[in-house]
């Protein structure tokens, strides 16, 4: 995948080859929608919650009696139907965090980083040395690139003087690449990175992390022995051979006594 490298002025300075391993992967909608719906669900906080009748304080007398009121029997005035009465089907405290592999949160981030490369949304910068701390920096920085909509700064690391000059503009976010992450980039129409973050984000996400079973798996034995393996055998064999050969001269020697 080929990208051109500008500078701060907007100018195009080199054109690089990204590792298509990383930038140019297939898009897989359903693995991505996969991974949004779980990044979403983990900034749930899950604290909304509902009395029930056995919570609400109150109505542990029988409003009337049984019989021969003429009414609806009822046994407490705090039952679902009642005015004040408890929920039924309310929501209770839970905790909507889910688990994502490491496997699919890597490919969703590199299917949507390929995705941002082929709409030529994603902007390459050589450096980020012109950003003072001020937003009047980061306004003309943004102005040069042509952005006028929402983006996504990302760095190498984290730079103060980056987030300090970002964070008074609206709709504009500023990342390391090490947090980088699907939501974050589908949540923003331009992602700008340095190619030094580009390098990094290359060089960690081309090699998948290893399965789970490859991990506590040993090392795959072959079945045959090799010649290493063999000796110790062979060895075992002949202490046998000399242990049975010194009892009978041993049992020669006492029969000439």
């Amino acid at each position: 995948m080929e990208v051109s490298v500008k500078n701060s002025q907007g100018d195009t300075v080199e054109t690089i080859d990204l590792d298509d391993a990383v930038f140019a992967v297939p898009m897989n909608h359903a693995l991505v929608h996969q991974a949004l719906v779980i990044y979403q669900g983990n900034k749930r906080q899950g604290t909304a919650d509902t009395k029930t009748r056995a919570q609400v304080s109150g109505g542990g007398r029988k409003p009337w009696t049984q019989k021969h009121t003429g009414r609806a029997r009822q046994g407490s005035i705090r039952s679902p139907q009642w005015r004040h009465g408890g929920v039924v089907f309310g929501p209770h405290p839970r905790d909507f965090r889910k688990a994502l592999p490491r496997r699919m949160r890597q490919l969703a981030l590199k299917c949507v980083l390929s995705e941002k490369a082929r709409q030529n949304q994603l902007i390459c910068i050589d450096a980020m040395d012109g950003i003072n701390g001020k937003t009047k920096s980061m306004v003309e920085l943004l102005s040069n690139l042509g952005i006028t909509g929402s983006a996504l700064v990302v760095t190498k690391d984290t730079v103060q003087a980056v987030v300090r000059a970002a964070h008074n503009i609206e709709k504009i976010w500023t990342l390391p690449v090490n947090q980088l992450n699907a939501q974050e980039l589908l949540s923003r129409d331009k992602l700008v990175i340095t190619l030094e973050a580009a390098r990094w984000a290359e060089q960690d996400l081309a090699v998948p992390p290893p399965r789970w079973k490859d991990r506590i798996a040993g090392p795959s034995s072959s079945g045959e022995n090799s010649p290493e393996e063999a000796s110790p055998v062979a060895t075992a064999e002949d202490a046998e051979e000399a242990a049975a050969e010194s009892v009978d001269e041993a049992e020669d020697a006492g029969g000439e006594e």
